[in-house]
């Protein structure tokens, strides 16, 4: 009987992840910071085996085991208001509801210039693109897998270089204001390797208008990781793909000032802030956010 290969190694990194599924409660928990793109951490009187269904504004929310405890990760929105928000959660037939406090946090603001206008202010043709790349980037953001794809919620940087924005920033385009800007940018030569920060499955790639040649990856329980901007793409669609491997390069496609990588983090359809699943950003030195992404 002949064996393919690439199939033999999927079904054997498959049965890993669904062992790392099952030994969440070794996972270390992420930072937890309960502002507008901050990550809330609320420990579950749930017990048993089974994991409880926990959502939040009606989307299911990750819930993992940490030290013989159930525990609900929920990514807060930017735009999220200031005050009592509240879970839900379901286990064994029993409901029962959970609530935590958003305080607000100021992020400071960016003006950039950006030379080709068409990139600040698209023409009739280029909205009609833009809409139909919007509808496929946000199912990316709030696909949903039950499965974990990931041993670790401690993310490595995805590559080395100048972080040149931070997360958070209330950014200027020529003068006009956009969206707050929901990742961080790293400045790195062009052609310079980005790597997976974590294992997960590749769900999304193409190139965008505003963002470039760009990739999704998927690490489970609505943990999702956008990168963009890239000169190549080297991984495809429904690919298995293990922390550290490669998936593209640097480059400067897409609305940019300069060779970076756009880099988002996603839990539950929010974009969070990196710092706060990222230790290697909390050894990095401030950026000075006057220098655009360059």
């Amino acid at each position: 009987m002949k064996y393919n290969h690439e199939h033999i190694t999927s079904a054997l990194f498959g049965f890993a992840l669904f062992v790392f599924s099952n030994l969440s409660q070794a996972i270390e928990l992420p930072q937890q910071d309960n502002v507008p793109g901050g990550i809330a951490i609320i420990q579950l009187n749930e017990t048993g085996d089974a994991a409880p269904k926990v959502s939040y504004k009606k989307k299911p929310v990750m819930v993992i085991k940490h030290q013989q405890a159930w525990y609900a990760l929920i990514g807060i929105p930017l735009a999220a208001k200031n005050g009592t928000h509240s879970i839900n959660s379901t286990h064994a037939g029993n409901n029962n509801s959970y609530r935590f406090q958003v305080t607000d946090k100021q992020y400071e603001s960016q003006y950039i210039t950006i030379k080709n206008k068409r990139k600040v202010n698209p023409n009739k043709d280029d909205m009609k693109r833009i809409g139909r790349e919007r509808k496929k980037i946000n199912a990316a953001l709030a696909h949903w897998d039950d499965l974990l794809y990931t041993n670790t919620l401690q993310l490595d940087l995805p590559v080395q270089g100048r972080l040149s924005s931070p997360f958070g920033l209330r950014r200027f385009f020529n003068e006009q204001p956009r969206k707050p800007h929901s990742g961080i940018d790293i400045a790195a030569p062009k052609g310079t390797p980005i790597t997976a920060p974590a294992s997960g499955k590749v769900i999304l790639t193409g190139n965008f208008f505003f963002n470039g040649n760009s990739a999704f990856i998927d690490h489970g329980q609505g943990l999702i990781t956008m990168y963009c901007h890239m000169d190549s793409i080297k991984v495809k669609e429904g690919q298995l793909i293990k922390q550290g491997e490669q998936i593209g390069s640097i480059g400067m496609t897409g609305r940019v000032t300069g060779p970076h990588l756009h880099w988002s983090i996603s839990m539950n359809n929010a974009r969070i802030d990196p710092n706060l699943i990222v230790p290697a950003l909390r050894q990095t030195p401030p950026t000075d956010i006057s220098t655009p992404s360059k």
